[in-house]
């Protein structure tokens, strides 16, 4: 391997903005963010919008789309009245 080409690998805090939920992880990312870790040592803090703490697809709770197709939202919202509709 080259000497001097690769990035410093640190300890770094990761935290999901949305829950709070923090993680301990290594990475080359920088950043002048600092924050105390339960071991009681200092490292940089990367906030993070999305984690397995508030991804859909590991918490369970995923939005479902309406049922109804594009030209029924379409008309809901500019208040267009389908002609075939019983009144």
């Amino acid at each position: 391997m080259k000497e001097n080409i690769h990035p410093d690998y640190q300890p770094v805090v990761f935290m999901d903005s949305t829950t709070g939920f923090k993680f301990l992880s290594g990475s080359t990312k920088k950043t002048q963010e600092t924050v105390e870790w339960e071991d009681g040592n200092t490292y940089p803090l990367i906030r993070v919008e999305i984690s397995s703490d508030s991804h859909p697809f590991y918490t369970g709770r995923q939005k479902f789309t309406q049922a109804d197709g594009r030209v029924d939202r379409f008309n809901k919202k500019y208040g267009l009245a389908d002609e075939n509709a019983e009144k």
